[in-house]
């Protein structure tokens, strides 16, 4: 039997030229529904985590870390003063490979606005940092206020995150006062400056900025105690995924010799990506577990085929068919099932994906109304503490092409014993039954 008549076969069997009822027919265009609607959240779900991961590691590298961080010793001279820490700076742009550096001072200390009191995490750079930096001025939002008096005025003005902001009940131009602490005749003494809220802001990612507090570099040698800060440099290289990372990190330890430590962004954050991984894997784990049982319907589907086909089967075996042959047809009957299956749930699931945004805020928004009804409260499916407020669009074609196999492979799996067994039918045994 040549794969041409099997093939022939197979069509006979999903669409035969006389139409008659048939439950198997019908079972297997079911079967083919289930796999279609399992591949829908399966692409959905692929595409928001791996926009999803990508948004917070985009932040995360570019607001945090940098592509890596120098983390210098407090008792060295170059970072006594702004000048001196921006010179020492300044010198690993002779490292090829090297583009920018952004040197910063980190002091955690306690803010107290009107009503409360919070701990921070303050975050002292170059005034022009939100406009020289490109992944500040493409992550950072302003909620409130404006960056003018930030960057061009000398008072003391800061810049906080929007979470910060409304734990502590401030506005733009409101005034705050951070406490830091200092030594005082071998005794521990805290520090009170005031500062004027310039300009509120959120990179769409709470965890991350709920405790920062951006000042003037200058403003905190100035006006802070520096007794506790941690000296830091962000280093930006031309590709923070670039395979000659790890050699600039080294020729960076080198330049700064016993005097810092540097480290790159996958190494500072590894637990989060790993959690982002592992999570990931999971998701995808379930999905395809959804797919496989989707799958074994298809197999039903076969075997119901199978009984219902015993008198073509018998006829064909009986003038020379090979029990591949036959085996062959009902494999292509369930490949044909499983192709139309995804023929039918990708293109759903890739307009469902594109459009994740606008669906998620249409549902949140019909959730809220009838809560309105009820109370005044509101919810959002997409919580900044935990998530990003907008998941970027990224379709992973890789990743899809590997479900669309595995869709495939799955269902030739779970139909091969039926398809096998109606090979060995024999044509005799069959006859005498009809």
């Amino acid at each position: 039997m040549t794969f041409s008549s099997s093939l022939f076969f197979a069509k006979s069997l999903i669409f035969p030229k006389a139409e008659k009822k048939s439950s198997a027919r019908k079972s297997l265009f079911g079967a083919m529904l289930c796999i279609g609607l399992s591949i829908v959240p399966l692409i959905v779900v692929v595409s928001v985590t791996n926009g999803m991961i990508e948004g917070m590691t985009d932040r995360i590298i570019g607001l945090s870390s940098s592509h890596m961080q120098a983390y210098l010793a407090d008792s060295i001279d170059q970072v006594s003063s702004p000048e001196k820490l921006h010179a020492y700076a300044k010198g690993l742009l002779d490292i090829e490979g090297i583009n920018t550096v952004y040197p910063q001072v980190e002091i955690s200390a306690l803010a107290v606005g009107k009503k409360s009191r919070s701990g921070i995490e303050i975050r002292a750079m170059d005034k022009d940092i939100f406009s020289k930096n490109p992944s500040f001025k493409e992550f950072f939002q302003i909620q409130e206020g404006s960056l003018q008096e930030y960057e061009s005025s000398e008072g003391k003005y800061a810049v906080i995150g929007k979470k910060l902001a409304d734990d502590l009940e401030l506005h733009a131009g409101d005034s705050f006062k951070i406490i830091s602490t200092r030594r005082v005749n071998g005794k521990i003494s805290p520090k009170l400056t005031s500062f004027t809220v310039s300009a509120i802001v959120s990179s769409g990612y709470q965890e991350l900025d709920q405790f920062w507090v951006f000042l003037p570099i200058e403003i905190a040698y100035s006006s802070l105690s520096l007794e506790s800060a941690g000296y830091t440099i962000m280093i930006e290289t031309s590709d923070a995924f670039s395979s000659n990372l790890p050699r600039l990190q080294f020729q960076a330890r080198s330049y700064f010799g016993r005097f810092a430590n540097v480290y790159r962004w996958d190494e500072i954050h590894a637990a989060e990506f790993e959690n982002f991984s592992s999570t990931k894997v999971m998701l995808i784990f379930v999905m395809l577990l959804i797919v496989l049982v989707a799958s074994v319907n298809i197999s039903s589907a076969i075997i119901m085929l199978v009984m219902e086909r015993r008198k073509e089967i018998a006829i064909l075996k009986s003038i020379g068919a090979s029990p591949r042959g036959i085996k062959r047809s009902f494999l292509l009957a369930a490949l044909a099932c499983a192709s139309g299956g995804i023929l039918f749930g990708l293109p759903l699931g890739l307009l469902l994906a594109v459009n994740a945004n606008n669906i998620i805020k249409l549902i949140e928004n019909i959730i809220n109304f009838f809560i309105h009804l009820f109370s005044g409260n509101e919810i959002k499916l997409l919580d900044p503490a935990y998530y990003l407020t907008e998941i970027p669009l990224e379709l992973p074609f890789g990743q899809i092409l590997i479900i669309i196999i595995a869709t495939l492979l799955l269902s030739l799996l779970v139909s091969y014993i039926p398809s096998k067994k109606a090979g060995r039918e024999k044509p005799l045994d069959i006859l005498r039954t009809l």
